[in-house]
């Protein structure tokens, strides 16, 4: 048997599990071995935290915490802090506020609040029996769920409406339970599923008595019980506005700027080349935010880009406008399922102090301060691709980052910040200067 495969790995001692990755797939590198070791935090305490976050865990895997200031929310500052490892991302949420602190600020609305999740069902019989079981026990499987959901009513969530969905025109045999829950200030992923679960026991057991199916014989079978992450029925909208002439800026004409603005968001709403990397640029913003609270971003990422493709195309999350008034208008709708309670949110102590940054929100302030980050990092980007071009701004953030993978030492970096102020930066001429500046 290969010697690579093991047996009862996740029994092993966290030095047991490093020493056989040294020697099975480092190569007996020791270098790489004490740079795993390096990143275990010397408070013991936190690092037991970390190591049972999640399962092997061998180490830490570090990435920047900062704070971008200068927010103004529905009238209130913020600074929102960002865990991100993209050079240009704070600076340039930090810029986007700071433009808009001074024109009133951001404003947000929640749409809605409501998650969902599905029994996923297979029935060959009658679609018109299915339905009159459902209809005659929907008062009982939802009853079923009186225990599990007994706590979250009281804080004014649990299940809002169960429905029998028919889906056999995309697929044979197909039929679901679509389930639709407020959970409060949690995300709710374990609620709803063992809400669903429950569901899906309950169904099998009143199918099994249910005289209509046994005189068919054939009887609906659960295939799965699944929350689902897109989540059209829980979103925010963040937005700015203010006069065109105010948009002008150092050697840039406020008209043309707002026509250019408009212009390049209508493309990436036509383009899903376009489309892509535009949304990208908003995700900066928004996952930077959600990993900093300890919610789940690849959650976010999946129905945030299913609710971008939901009239059949893929597009711009984003939308701006002129008005009749010459009032510039720019907006970001999103769907965002947050929480600010369970999971990480109570475990991670940078989650905790992210939340005190924050004046400790509720999940709907969350949403609000996600998504008004995502339209900062959208509109920046926008921005600088109307005006300057994108890489201006991202290479000189990316300078530090050449410098010290060309080992560049403090002075040595002062200096070539000072040469870049009004240089391309590339690796090349980097590279270059910094021979000349050694030589």
């Amino acid at each position: 048997m290969n010697a690579k495969l093991v047996n009862g790995f996740s029994r092993w001692t966290k030095d047991e599990k490093i020493e056989w990755l040294t020697q099975s797939y480092l190569n007996r590198d020791d270098e790489a071995r004490n740079t795993l070791l390096q990143y275990w935090n010397p408070n013991k305490k936190l690092q037991g935290l970390h190591d049972d976050f999640i399962e092997n865990a061998l180490s830490n895997y570090y990435l920047p915490y900062g704070v971008a200031p200068n927010f103004i929310i529905d009238g209130i500052p913020y600074a929102l802090p960002m865990v991100t490892e993209e050079s240009s991302v704070v600076a340039a949420a930090s810029n986007a506020a700071k433009f808009w602190s001074e024109k009133g600020g951001f404003s947000t609305e929640i749409v809605g609040t409501q998650k969902c999740g599905q029994v996923h069902l297979r029935y060959q019989g009658n679609q018109a029996l299915l339905q009159s079981f459902f209809d005659a026990y929907k008062q009982d499987l939802i009853g079923s769920l009186d225990q599990l959901q007994a706590n979250m009513k009281k804080r004014g969530g649990g299940l809002v409406d169960l429905e029998l969905q028919d889906l056999t025109e995309h697929l044979d045999d197909y039929y679901q339970l679509h389930a639709t829950f407020e959970t409060g200030d949690a995300m709710g992923a374990n609620f709803i599923n063992s809400c669903l679960e429950q569901l899906a026991t309950r169904l099998e057991q009143l199918a099994l008595t249910y005289q209509g199916f046994e005189a068919s014989g054939v009887r609906p079978q659960v295939v799965m019980s699944i929350l689902s992450n897109y989540v059209p029925d829980c979103r925010v909208k963040a937005k700015v506005s203010c006069t065109v002439k105010e948009l002008a800026q150092a050697g840039v004409d406020g008209d043309h700027f707002a026509q250019d603005f408009v212009k390049a968001i209508a493309m990436a709403r036509e383009n899903v080349y376009r489309a892509v990397t535009h949304n990208k640029g908003i995700m900066n913003g928004i996952d930077a935010v959600i990993v900093a609270t300890g919610n789940d971003f690849r959650a976010v990422e999946a129905g945030v880009h299913a609710y971008a493709s939901r009239d059949g195309q893929y597009r711009s999350l984003t939308n701006a406008w002129i008005d009749n008034n010459e009032i510039f208008h720019f907006e970001l709708e999103v769907p965002l399922a947050l929480g600010t309670v369970g999971g990480l949110t109570r475990l991670h102590p940078l989650v905790g102090v992210s939340m005190k940054i924050l004046n400790q929100p509720d999940a709907k302030q969350l949403m609000r301060l996600v998504a008004v980050a995502g339209l900062a990092q959208n509109f920046a980007a926008v921005k600088s691709l109307v005006t300057t071009g994108i890489q201006k701004g991202h290479m000189k953030m990316h300078l530090l980052n050449i410098l010290n993978q060309l080992g560049a030492d403090e002075k040595e970096k002062g200096a070539a910040i000072d040469y870049f102020e009004k240089e391309t930066v590339s690796h090349s001429s980097v590279s270059n200067y910094l021979d000349t500046l050694r030589s």
